[in-house]
Parts: structure tokens; sequence; C-alpha cells
């Protein structure tokens, strides 16, 4: 077992996942990035570090994720920091608009095959990455988890009329709001062992999540994953924020 923390990054190939793997790369991790295309994170791993690794990992596909937390038991022996990053904000033709994005995931009208997609990446891809990565976590000293959520998946925020992007409350933003759940099913269940499980708002950034629409930077967006990815004993487990503090449920 090598003495450097670990860090992986899921969908970390491009992205806000690749600024928060150079952003725990310069704090001195062990950095996978992982990819569902392996080529793809290969190249992303030369422009983080030189330690950086490359991580076959498709969050969807349960095989791929057991190879992955395998080849990190084999080659590092340990995993100090999860950072469930690999979203999508909807399963149809890339290049649409964020109007259209949004209009389509209504769920008087989404299609039943997207949502599934959707929450297949986002929802239960971060149950089962967590989970096989939970034997190597259980390893680390001071463990940490990061899920990557959104302010869109805030109930309280998309229930108040006043609300001028509660329109958009549809297909992503629910899948955020389920992320939300089980950031806190995480954090209740393995605060015992020591393992703090927060999620984290990096704004509206320009990616190809929104068709790069969004105002933010990558380097802004890192900020908050990355100070949970780096909390101290007495920090707080169970948490959703931004980088202006905390964000309400």
């Amino acid at each position: 077992m090598q003495d450097k923390p670990v860090a992986l990054v899921t969908g970390a190939n491009k992205g806000i996942g690749l600024q928060i793997a150079k952003d725990l790369a310069a704090h001195g991790f062990t950095v996978l990035i992982g990819s569902r295309n392996l080529k793809h994170g290969e190249t992303a791993a030369k422009s983080v570090a030189a330690d950086a690794r490359a991580l076959q990992l498709d969050v969807t596909n349960q095989a791929s994720i057991a190879g992955a937390a395998e080849s990190i038991r084999k080659e590092l022996g340990r995993l100090d920091v999860l950072v469930n990053n690999a979203g999508i904000s909807h399963a149809g033709k890339p290049g649409r608009s964020l109007q259209e994005m949004a209009k389509s995931g209504r769920l008087s009208v989404a299609s039943l095959d997207e949502v599934r997609a959707v929450f297949e990446t986002n929802v239960f891809g971060v149950i089962a990455v967590t989970q096989a990565m939970l034997p190597l976590l259980r390893k680390a000293p001071a463990a940490r988890i990061v899920n990557v959520s959104s302010s869109s998946g805030s109930l309280t925020m998309n229930s108040d009329p006043t609300n001028p992007h509660r329109a958009m409350f549809g297909t992503y933003s629910s899948s955020k709001a389920a992320l939300n759940a089980v950031t806190v099913a995480f954090a209740s269940d393995l605060e015992s062992a020591g393992i703090k499980v927060n999620a984290a708002c990096p704004g509206f950034t320009a990616t190809d999540l929104n068709n790069f629409e969004g105002t933010r930077t990558l380097q802004q967006a890192a900020r908050e994953a990355v100070r949970l990815a780096l909390l101290h004993a007495n920090g707080p487990t169970g948490t959703f924020s931004d980088e202006n503090g905390p964000l309400p449920w």
C-alpha cells in the first residue's frame, strides 16, 4: 500500500471532473482519472500530474466498476477520496440548447427511457461506485466521499413560487434531488466509520451538460468539491453546499 493519498474522480476526462482532478493532484494526491473511454482518460491524465492514472470506469456498467475497484486494490491498496462527478443532463441528441433540454426533460412529456438513463448515471451509478469502493475507502485513515450535485435539485428552492428557475425542474433536477437523498443516506450509514459524505454544487458552469451556456469557470466550479474532499476530522458530514455556504435540501 502506498503512503501517498489516492483520489478517484469519476467522469474526470473533461470538464469539472478534470479540474477537480488537477486541484487534488496539486494538494498531493495520486489521482485516478475515471473515464468511460480509456484513451480519453489517458490523455487527460497527462494534463493532471506525472503520477495521475487513467482508469476505465463506466458508472453504469457493474463489470467496469468491479474491474476498476480491483485495479485500485492491486496497484494502490487504498482510496482516500472518492468524487462522484460523472453525470449527464439528458440522454438525447447532443448539442441541444438549454431551453430544448429543459423542455424535453419536463416529467409530463419526458421519455421514460431518458429518465431511466439519467437516473442510471446520476443516482444508481453513484450508489454502485460508492459500494464498490467502500472496502478501499475503509482502509484509509480519513476517507472522504464527495457527490457533485446541483442547486437545481433543491426541493426547498424549487418549491418557492417566486423562483424563476423552478419551471426547469424536471428529469435532471429530480435526479440531483435523489442524489442529495443518497448523500444523506450514505453519510448516516458511514458516520461511525469516520467516512464523511457530502454533496457539492459547482454552480452554473460552462460544460457540455448545458451546451456550454453556463457562466462559471471550471476553476470556480471545482472549489467546493475540493474543499469537501480535504475536510479535517472535525468537518461536517451529510451536508449540501456551494462555495458560499450551505444550500437548502
